[in-house]
């Protein structure tokens, strides 16, 4: 055969065409792997059981999670009984030493640490096995020289907080991780 203009053509085509004739079923590029057959999302609000959490911080985080699913999925958001269903509560936001120091001959925080858990419910009314409840729990260190109402008042700290444990949902419910 002779590689001429137009088999390099009908190659480069074939080459572009015969992946999205492979595969093993649903996918998406952000990952997930969702039946077809599920179109809806709701999300309760998170209740805060937190001793130590600041008032604001369940509609935070239940504003935050419903973000994340809608931009990384196309489920439509309902506001109950939808085809994946969560639910929990914010069961711990602690802000502890996490390294002692001694400072003459005091011991001193030489970093603090925030934890947080949340207790999640996932339920699939498609596809029960999926089901499952979970705590879900983060923590990050932060020098000495913050205290909790710096970091309270940082977005971008509990942002990132949030998203590590809305991922750790994410992948375990729609992701199949």
């Amino acid at each position: 055969m002779i590689w001429n203009k137009r088999n390099w053509a009908f190659g480069l085509v074939l080459l572009l065409v015969l992946p999205l004739f492979s595969g093993c079923g649903v996918y998406s590029f952000t990952g997930t792997s969702i039946d077809p057959t599920v179109e809806t999302i709701s999300i309760a609000t998170f209740a805060n059981n937190a001793n130590n959490g600041p008032s604001f911080l369940a509609p935070r985080f239940t504003e935050d999670f419903k973000d994340y699913f809608q931009r990384n999925t196309s489920l439509k958001l309902v506001p109950r009984d939808g085809d994946l269903q969560f639910e929990g509560q914010i069961i711990a936001y602690d802000f502890a030493p996490a390294a002692i120091q001694q400072q003459n001959g005091q011991d001193r925080a030489g970093a603090n640490q925030l934890t947080i858990q949340v207790r999640v419910k996932f339920t699939n009314t498609k596809d029960p096995k999926q089901d499952f409840e979970q705590t879900l729990q983060t923590s990050e260190p932060f020098p000495a020289t913050r205290d909790i109402t710096s970091i309270n008042n940082d977005p971008t700290v509990l942002s990132r907080l949030f998203r590590n444990i809305i991922s750790d949902a994410f992948n375990k419910s729609v992701a199949n991780w």
